[in-house]
């Protein structure tokens, strides 16, 4: 399905294929393509590039397809490995956490850092965090898979 390009996001690249690797989504989905583009709120002189998911609800393009600036893609990149090496070594901890210390990491970015943490203020975090855990575990072979690509092609780019 080719993903529209007289809307407001201007698409360069794109996978019009995604509904086909949409991880366990895979062949059910809503999500048709992925773009990066010019983004929709860009203003007259200033250019701002964008990542889409294009959803389809089967009649019209969603208003629920989702367009994100790219850094926030890759913080997102970063929050999800920094989640999944946490992961990792919670079972040392009764609830997958040390609630004395939630921070889970402080990634340097931009002079500051962002703070990857449980979130306490969930009310059910001690319950949540398990479902989390085993959704993650459930879902760890397309997100490795994804990972190591990801990593292979950072590592040929020098990165």
């Amino acid at each position: 399905m080719n993903i529209p390009t007289s809307l407001k996001h201007k698409p360069v690249i794109v996978s019009e294929n995604y509904e086909q690797v949409d991880g366990r989504f895979a062949g059910k989905t809503d999500a048709k393509g992925l773009s990066l583009g010019l983004a929709q709120w860009n203003d007259r002189g200033k250019v701002d590039i964008s990542a889409k998911v294009w959803r389809y609800t089967g009649e019209k393009w969603s208003r629920q397809s989702e367009e994100l600036p790219l850094h926030r893609v890759l913080d997102l990149a970063i929050l999800i490995s920094r989640s999944m090496s946490h992961f990792r070594e919670a079972y040392r901890y009764e609830n997958l956490y040390d609630p004395a210390n939630p921070t889970i990491d402080r990634v340097g970015l931009q002079g500051d850092a962002m703070t990857v943490s449980v979130c306490t203020d969930n009310d059910r975090i001690n319950e949540d965090i398990k479902l989390f855990n085993q959704a993650l575990s459930d879902d760890g072979e397309l997100i490795g898979e994804r990972l190591r690509v990801l990593s292979s092609i950072l590592k040929d780019m020098g990165y």
